[in-house]
């Protein structure tokens, strides 16, 4: 065994000689006949799935500030599972200015942020801002559906890049064009991202009816192209557009814009009309019960067609009348006015 041992090692040697490249000034050995019967590799390694650069490095952070309720928290967590470039943080105090935000953004090393706003525990605002020089707007969130609650039937790849889809509105007005310029950097996934899939399976629309944008988020079907809705959905109704990151001049302000609480004391006033007039209406049919009735004056002309009655004499009784036996039982008074009449009869006779 021990013979075997030494003459294999000069073997590993020669073959590791061989197996490393020849410099400019050594001559190639010649190879034997055992050593050209070695059969070549068959296999080769496939190349990378991108073998392009990661050169678009959007990073956009999705936080909220304290107050939210639970839909809101479930609604940030499935932007954040539907963007793998996006980032998280911490829930950002109330007291807090909006700017601060900026500051967050250069920390956490991302150059767009989506924020959402609470106020009353009952309205959501949205914030998409380019962040640190702008520009922004400003959003309320309505008709909030998230991926739990739907139970939608359709499914993408976790991480996979979506096809961005938009209404041919936002390229005939400028603010649309601006906010759709501010969507597909935000909410496309960049090329080559490490935590991305190198799929397109899901498309995200953003179309405008009753002055407000509806977001959706589809499935397409490799079968026959169709598509199938995943979720979460919700309503943007544009507040404002302003020049800086979360401030600054007003670019644009929505003029069919309603704010919540107007829309509220619209309600409430709708409602109290509505009891006020009910209560004036009884309050007139009281006066007219109350109310004295008019009199119609009396027509001469009745009397025509009046005849007078006859005139009957009047009969004096000088005779005091019989008083009747007050007889409880009917029975009993039957039989004395039987007896009555028998004595009347046979008086007569």
């Amino acid at each position: 065994m021990a013979a075997k041992r030494k003459r294999a090692a000069p073997a590993a040697g020669k073959a590791k000689r061989a197996r490393s490249a020849p410099s400019a000034g050594e001559a190639v050995p010649e190879r034997g006949p055992r050593e050209h019967s070695v059969p070549p590799q068959e296999y080769s390694i496939p190349p990378p799935v991108s073998q392009g650069k990661w050169k678009n490095k959007e990073r956009v952070l999705i936080f909220s500030s304290r107050g939210i309720n639970f839909r809101t928290r479930h609604l940030m967590q499935d932007l954040k599972t539907l963007m793998p470039h996006s980032k998280a943080d911490t829930k950002m105090d109330r007291k807090d200015q909006l700017f601060v935000i900026n500051e967050v953004c250069e920390m956490k090393n991302c150059n767009k942020c989506i924020f959402f706003e609470a106020k009353k525990k009952q309205d959501l605002y949205m914030w998409l801002s380019n962040t640190p020089h702008g520009p922004s707007a400003k959003f309320l969130v309505q008709n909030v559906h998230t991926l739990a609650e739907l139970k939608m039937t359709g499914n993408c790849l976790r991480g996979s890049r979506p096809l961005l889809s938009f209404d041919p509105i936002f390229d005939q007005e400028p603010h649309y064009a601006l906010l759709k310029e501010l969507f597909i950097q935000i909410f496309s996934t960049p090329q080559y991202h490490p935590k991305s899939q190198p799929f397109v399976d899901h498309v995200f629309t953003f179309s405008i009816t009753d002055e407000r944008i509806w977001f959706r988020n589809y499935q397409i079907i490799e079968e026959d192209a169709s598509l199938v809705e995943i979720g979460p959905r919700f309503v943007l109704n544009l507040i404002k557009i302003f020049q800086g990151s979360f401030g600054g001049p007003t670019l644009y302000e929505n003029p069919h814009y309603q704010s919540p609480n107007m829309h509220r004391r619209l309600l409430r006033l709708s409602v109290a009309a509505k009891f006020r007039e009910k209560q004036q209406v009884k309050e007139v049919q009281k006066i007219k019960k109350k109310g004295t009735k008019v009199l119609v004056e009396e027509d001469p002309t009745e009397v025509v067609f009046e005849t007078p009655a006859e005139e009957k004499p009047v009969e004096i009784q000088l005779v005091k009348p019989e008083s009747k036996p007050i007889v409880k039982d009917k029975k009993k008074l039957r039989k004395i006015q039987r007896k009555k009449q028998k004595k009347l009869f046979r008086t007569e006779g």
